[in-house]
């Protein structure tokens, strides 16, 4: 028998640490895939849709599901920080690029649009901002809103009296009547047309 002298340390060799890496690739993928399928079964059916569905969707193993979110609250809470980050970084190229007079009106109209079509967008307004641990990602966005806001407002094409608070309610009320109303593209614009010609200075041409 050999010795634990003889032996000496375990040492990671190349093919095992090309395996541990594989592993961690596969699970990464998993994740993805995972997150993928969630937030289309979430848009289609809203916060009410099992884990069950997200795991056929994915085409994984329930219990790779729950290695990767123990309970449905991990899920939701991920998929609302994936499209927070996202939507921030929607507003945030707007801010770069966009033209100041439109690009507040360009981002609410966006969201309205994918409210009516996505329940998901509806669920993380309601209850996104309760959730302490999305706060920080919430607060991004919103920040980001406020300055497509402020620079609206600078170029005088929002009256200098709107605040975010009346913004986000705005957007929030519009998303989820989208939704429950089914508003049509049609309806859509009119009804935001109305929200918008209250949002604009008189000075606006």
């Amino acid at each position: 028998m050999l010795s634990t002298a003889m032996t000496g340390p375990v040492t990671m060799t190349p093919a095992s640490t090309s395996g541990a890496s594989a592993l961690r690739a596969d699970a990464r993928r998993n994740r993805a895939r995972i997150l993928a399928a969630a937030g289309d079964v979430f848009a289609e059916h809203g916060a009410s849709a099992s884990t069950e569905q997200v795991a056929r969707r994915a085409g994984v193993a329930i219990g790779t599901v729950f290695r990767h979110f123990p309970a449905k609250d991990d899920l939701l809470r991920a998929i609302m920080k994936d499209l927070l980050e996202r939507l921030t970084g929607e507003v945030q190229k707007l801010a770069a690029e966009g033209d100041p007079a439109t690009a507040l009106f360009e981002f609410f109209t966006g969201m309205v649009e994918q409210a009516a079509a996505k329940k998901t967008v509806v669920d993380l307004l309601a209850v996104a901002g309760t959730d302490v641990q999305v706060t920080a990602a919430v607060q991004a966005l919103q920040d980001g809103i406020a300055l497509l806001l402020a620079r609206a407002q600078q170029v005088g094409a929002v009256r200098a009296d709107v605040r975010i608070a009346e913004v986000m309610a705005l957007i929030t009320s519009s998303c989820q009547g989208a939704l429950v109303g089914g508003w049509d593209s049609e309806l859509q614009h009119r009804a935001l047309a109305v929200i918008f010609d209250g949002l604009r200075s008189n000075t606006t041409t």
